[in-house]
């Protein structure tokens, strides 16, 4: 007969307890790594998209800024119709043109003579900014640039995105860059898709479009 005071020995788990702690804990393990898993692909997404935006934004206001100057100091509108099409455009402005300089009747000053275009190398594409006036100094502007639009109107008009990377509007373009008065820029960004389809956080593949748009004042200086 065993003594009242004796102790039983201590119990461990049995094995089903074992089995079904363990099957817990991987369940919670693997909701754990997708929820991971998705908050991973859409803050990169999200720093994707901030990133494009904001290089893309950052170069359509410099764009903006000097084709707006465009013609200063000229007798025409100073886009030089050699140099520009619908995906690259070149201006010209006399921008010290009352300043008395030795160079004043002239168009070789830094800025007085510039480029804008799409460039493509491999599977990226640039915005790249060339300035003539400073022995063809050039600068990337925006380097996750996937498509470049410049549209050359007479007049300012009315338009909508097309969802193609363009512009639509019942207004025609110029036949001679010359004539132009209004120049609209669209800009597009394609953002590359982040995870495997049907997986957590999946992030497909899209598209962002910026436009600007531009009114020559220097091209119509009397009726501005």
């Amino acid at each position: 007969m065993a003594e009242p005071n004796a102790r039983r020995p201590d119990r461990g788990f049995s094995l089903v307890e074992l089995l079904m702690a363990m099957t817990i804990a991987l369940t919670v393990l693997g909701l754990t790594t997708g929820f991971l898993a998705s908050s991973f692909n859409v803050r990169a997404r999200e720093n994707q998209k901030t990133d494009a935006l904001a290089d893309t934004q950052r170069a359509l206001n410099i764009m903006t800024r000097e084709i707006a100057n465009t013609g200063f100091g000229l007798a025409n509108n100073g886009i030089v119709a050699a140099d520009s099409n619908d995906t690259a455009i070149r201006v010209r402005a006399n921008l010290n043109a009352f300043d008395g300089q030795t160079s004043s009747n002239s168009i070789s000053d830094r800025n007085e003579d510039v480029k804008y275009s799409l460039y493509s190398a491999d599977s990226d594409s640039y915005i790249v900014r060339l300035d003539i006036g400073t022995q063809n100094q050039t600068t990337v502007l925006a380097n996750r640039v996937d498509a470049l639009k410049i549209r050359y109107y007479p007049a300012k008009v009315d338009y909508t995105l097309d969802g193609n990377c363009d512009i639509s509007t019942a207004s025609s373009e110029v036949t001679l860059k010359s004539d132009a008065r209004y120049i609209v820029i669209s800009v597009c960004v394609e953002l590359t898709a982040r995870g495997a389809p049907g997986s957590p956080g999946y992030q497909p593949a899209s598209r962002v479009q910026l436009v600007s748009d531009v009114y020559l004042r220097n091209a119509d200086i009397v009726n501005y």
